[in-house]
């Protein structure tokens, strides 16, 4: 039997990756929609919130969550409440405070929770980490250069409170870092750029190092055009990796590994949920969404031009 799952929230990384992923996977069955808005998927019942698709289809077995990160805390404690498996689009939440206890109810409910990193399953992110494993670091750097209009059209949520401005594609980078770095890295400085009419910063440079005191340098910016840039460059005692695309190429050892399967990141997070699903496991780490709060708590703050769209 498939497992029937509700998707809450139905913007643009709902229709460009999660739709199609679902629809890709023989394990799932998308039976209802939750959206505010009343934006709907063909052919899949449509109702206000959580509550509504529930009582529409009692026999729900999970839902992935694709709110912005303010508004989701309550709904996720409502979903794990009734006993329903969780999968949510990154972040986890808005702040620290309010995910730590989500783990806890999980387990308590004995549902299935997935805070997803969609690119920690890019193709080449495993091959990186498995080099890596064995090799001594001594430099890093991180540049995640995107234009913003191109992304996030029109979307003020992420320049508004609890939206993580430039730090929505920068969890990106710094969720494949923790993945593939042997040694966890921490922050030591960060600097932060925010426009004058916006609440979130358009671009951050970050310090970061490890136990082994690293070097780690990471560069996001969300004023980029032309030529988007999503890339970590990795010196180690047996040569230099770079990972490219967002980790869709891999060049290591004088060999390179490219895929440019647009879906095979969601395509991963789903092949993940539908082994969490029933056997009710947790899978939430929150290393990506701690070292973007230690950025924000350290950062000297700089104001820029004014953005709008």
């Amino acid at each position: 039997m498939t497992i029937k799952l509700g998707l809450i929230g139905v913007g643009k990384i709902a229709r460009d990756q999660h739709i199609p992923a679902i629809a890709a996977n023989p394990d799932f069955t998308l039976v209802g929609v939750g959206s505010k808005s009343g934006q709907g998927v063909d052919g899949v019942p449509t109702f206000p919130d959580l509550a509504g698709l529930c009582a529409a289809v009692p026999d729900l077995d999970a839902v992935t969550i694709c709110t912005p990160p303010q508004d989701r805390h309550i709904v996720i404690r409502d979903a794990l409440n009734r006993g329903l498996g969780v999968m949510l689009e990154k972040p986890p939440g808005a702040t620290l405070s309010e995910i730590a206890d989500l783990p806890g109810l999980a387990a308590a409910k004995q549902v299935a929770l997935f805070a997803t990193y969609h690119s920690r399953f890019a193709p080449t992110v495993a091959p990186a980490k498995a080099w890596l494993a064995d090799k001594k670091v001594t430099g890093v750097r991180v540049r995640w250069l995107e234009d913003v209009r191109q992304w996030h059209p029109g979307q003020d949520w992420v320049f508004q409170p609890g939206g993580l401005g430039v730090f929505d594609p920068g969890i990106n980078a710094l969720s494949s870092l923790t993945e593939i770095l042997p040694l966890s890295p921490f922050v030591v400085s960060a600097a932060l750029s925010f426009p004058a009419n916006r609440d979130t910063p358009i671009a951050a440079t970050l310090a970061l190092t490890d136990t082994a005191a690293t070097p780690i340098d990471v560069t996001l910016d969300w004023r980029q055009t032309g030529e988007q840039v999503w890339e970590i460059a990795v010196d180690t005692d047996a040569g230099p990796l770079l990972l490219s695309g967002g980790g869709a190429k891999l060049d290591v050892g004088g060999t390179t590994t490219d895929d440019e399967d647009k879906h095979a990141e969601y395509n991963g997070l789903y092949r993940r949920f539908a082994e969490l699903v029933p056997a009710h496991t947790i899978d939430f780490d929150t290393a990506p969404i701690k070292l973007l709060a230690d950025a924000f708590m350290l950062a000297k703050r700089t104001q820029v031009d004014a953005f709008d769209w």
